[in-house]
């Protein structure tokens, strides 16, 4: 732990109300608390451990009266601050990195930098409330994390194994020709294993162990399934009621509003955060608005993968597109407006589920 830069002379009178900056990194934190009228009080380094969020938190509150804190990175280096703090009773607010000019005129140091986070809480310019990444949306990202990675893997097996067969013994590969993926994976399990070290038997050894390979992937990725079924339907059972709505697509929207979605305020909220709320594009007498190209990417995938269902199973979908393209819209336009729409009705459907 550093020593403190300035020292906090206390006086008898009522503690006045301070506000923490946090810069995280993976080993260390560095922290300053100021006072709400922007004056810097303190800067200290504290360790990422149970003991150091405790002694953290100690040193802040001797300075006054601590509700807020602006802490950086609160999806990865800060998570367990913030889901700390949040248990603490403070009140987390996400904030972003300064920009380059900030940065090239006032310099960089982890110092700065916590001083900076807790300037963005008392300006005004970070507002919006941490993930507090303690319920079910937390094990569904975790879930969805792993699954995504044994997909990967899957397919990487699934292309190696039909590398080899290209290349394998005239006589293998003909037994092998013409059959489904399952079958062909099935089939390729059980080979039987050749002693030998020519390219005929180093053929099978390893379509054997890829096949096998991929079906314990198999395995993995319908437990993990399972699992973030068994979250949804702990956190928001009525989302997968609609319609074009699976697990994965759920698991993303869920994902993006968090464990506490009422810290976005509004459902207007969610759907900038999904990267679907229209952005006002005019100039002189153009009058449009075009596509959001911001927000969470995987969110915004899953709402188009909806509308992508709706549009090939549902007739009203059609419809509604079909009628936007008349009144001037083009396809893309028209399916923001669906993306909207789908945005809106997720959001009322996650916030109204109790707790």
């Amino acid at each position: 732990m550093t020593q403190p830069t300035r020292t906090r002379h206390h006086t008898g009178e009522p503690p006045e109300d301070v506000v923490l900056g946090v810069d995280t990194h993976k080993d260390t934190h560095v922290v300053a608390v100021t006072t709400t009228t922007g004056a810097m009080l303190d800067t200290r380094s504290f360790p990422t451990t149970q003991e150091g969020y405790r002694q953290l938190l100690a040193w802040a509150r001797a300075f006054g009266q601590l509700q807020r804190a602006g802490v950086e990175c609160t999806g990865s280096y800060g998570a367990a601050l913030t889901r700390y703090l949040h248990s603490e009773g403070i009140t987390v607010i996400e904030v972003n990195q300064p920009d380059k000019a900030t940065r090239r005129r006032r310099g960089k140091t982890d110092a700065i930098d916590a001083a900076a986070a807790a300037q963005a809480v008392l300006s005004g310019r970070a507002t919006a409330n941490a993930k507090t990444s303690d319920g079910p949306v937390e094990a569904i990202r975790m879930f969805k994390m792993a699954k995504g990675s044994a997909i990967k893997s899957r397919s990487q097996a699934i292309n190696q194994l039909k590398a080899v067969l290209v290349s394998a013994d005239p006589a293998l590969r003909e037994s092998l020709t013409g059959l489904s993926n399952p079958k062909l994976i099935r089939r390729c399990s059980e080979l039987e294993a050749v002693d030998g070290i020519g390219p005929a038997a180093a053929a099978r050894h390893t379509l054997r162990l890829l096949a096998r390979r991929i079906q314990h992937l198999t395995e993995e990725i319908n437990g993990l399934t399972a699992r973030i079924t068994t979250a949804i339907a702990a956190r928001a059972p009525r989302i997968l009621e609609h319609y074009g709505v699976g697990p994965d697509t759920a698991a993303a929207l869920l994902i993006a509003a968090g464990d506490n979605p009422q810290r976005m305020g509004s459902e207007a909220s969610f759907a900038a955060l999904c990267g679907v709320s229209p952005v006002e594009a005019s100039s002189g007498k153009t009058q449009r608005r075009r596509l959001n190209r911001g927000g969470d990417r995987q969110a915004n995938s899953a709402l188009y993968t909806i509308v992508l269902a709706r549009l090939r199973w549902d007739t009203r979908t059609r419809d509604y597109v079909k009628r936007r393209i008349s009144e001037g819209k083009t396809r893309r336009e028209a399916i923001r407006c669906l993306k909207r729409y789908i945005a809106r009705e997720i959001y009322q459907t996650i916030t109204r589920e109790p707790r």
